[in-house]
């Protein structure tokens, strides 16, 4: 049988996500001891998960033997009191993925288009190819989101314009004012699909509610993977109108959300301590490695979110330098930055590692 003939044609042709590497495959591969080597590739928290979170999740296992609650009510509610939203308005997936996915599934067509940056968050432009839309990618302008250029880049085949902010991989951020102004003036023909999964690590993240009262065609995506330390159990919201959370509910699949990580995330909320420790150690781990980057004369792009990128001349030479001593971190060749690498901020101690690493590097031959 040949599955291939078989196989839808947007699916042949579908562009693969290369996850970063896990830690027991990398010790596989190159026969190193686990306890030794450090993953700063997928930016998760060095920290753990949060405490409030894993005690939930231990007792919600207890009941695992029935199905979770298929609308997720009492994390809704809860996230509702969070956002001064109805419980209608926030929908729940696997992940804020599942959502992006989720959001292709209800509205896109063949030979519609989606309006995103370069670089930016690999999935949007893999969503967009899985339903048979066309990406249309914007350079970033200054390592952020050319937000007039994405507006003059909309056609009458546009339906979603995704932007992220902070932005993944650059870590930059754009400011409330514009967000706010280049949302308005969307046509009505457009969703604005606004990422927020680093925004908790922001001093003051944009507030972009009122948009949403206004009954602007908008809904933000946030993640528990991220400032809650809970990227294994794949559980992230939208908070939106209700009659586009309902359109999302109408291609949800039951079940979506397993009943631990409900009951994490219900928990995590309320560890406000333990996000304000991941954040402030966060900010305090992104000025250790760039005031280092610079004593090393390396090109940064300076980062508001838990990852930096770091200009190291070869990438990917880096990459395997770094992996073969026991640092992982993230190649950027797929994003168009085969001179970059992308790190995640880890604990003071992973961080050190890492930059005494590639200082050994540095040396032979040079980077840059």
């Amino acid at each position: 049988m040949n599955i291939a003939s078989l196989t839808k044609i947007s699916v042949r042709n579908q562009p693969i996500y290369e996850p970063g590497k896990p830690i027991e495959y990398v010790a596989r591969e190159l026969g190193l001891d686990p306890a030794g080597i450090i993953k700063l590739a997928s930016n998760e928290n060095p920290f753990g998960p949060s405490p409030l979170a894993l005690a939930a999740a231990h007792r919600a296992l207890e009941q695992a033997a029935l199905y979770p609650d298929g609308g997720c009510y009492d994390l809704r509610r809860k996230l509702a009191v969070r956002h001064n939203l109805h419980e209608d308005q926030l929908i729940v997936g696997n992940g804020s993925n599942e959502i992006i996915e989720l959001l292709g599934h209800a509205f896109l067509n063949e030979g519609d288009e989606v309006v995103m940056a370069t670089p930016a968050f690999i999935v949007y432009k893999l969503v967009s190819c899985l339903f048979g839309a066309k990406p249309v990618e914007v350079p970033l302008n200054q390592w952020h989101h050319d937000l007039p250029a994405m507006a003059a880049a909309i056609t009458p085949k546009t339906k979603l314009v995704c932007i992220c902010s902070p932005n993944n991989p650059t870590g930059t951020a754009n400011q409330e004012a514009d967000l706010l102004a280049f949302i308005r003036q969307l046509p009505k023909h457009v969703i604005a699909v606004v990422d927020e999964a680093y925004a908790e690590f922001l001093a003051s993240p944009p507030d972009l509610h009122a948009l949403i009262r206004e009954g602007r065609n908008l809904i933000c995506l946030r993640t528990f993977s991220k400032i809650y330390g809970l990227a294994a159990l794949r559980v992230g919201y939208g908070y939106t109108s209700s009659e586009l959370a309902a359109t999302l509910n109408r291609v949800r699949q039951p079940f979506n959300v397993n009943a631990i990580s409900q009951a994490a995330a219900v928990a995590a909320l309320d560890d406000t301590n333990f996000a304000l420790e991941t954040k402030n150690r966060n900010h305090a781990g992104l000025e250790q490695i760039t005031a280092r980057c610079r004593e090393l004369g390396l090109e940064i792009v300076p980062s508001v979110a838990n990852f930096i990128l770091i200009k190291v001349g070869d990438g990917a030479r880096v990459f395997h330098e770094l992996q073969r001593r026991g640092v992982i971190v993230r190649p950027m060749k797929v994003y168009g930055l085969p001179a970059w690498i992308r790190v995640s901020i880890g604990t003071w101690a992973q961080n050190h590692r890492f930059l005494s690493e590639l200082n050994e590097i540095s040396r032979s031959p040079p980077l840059l």
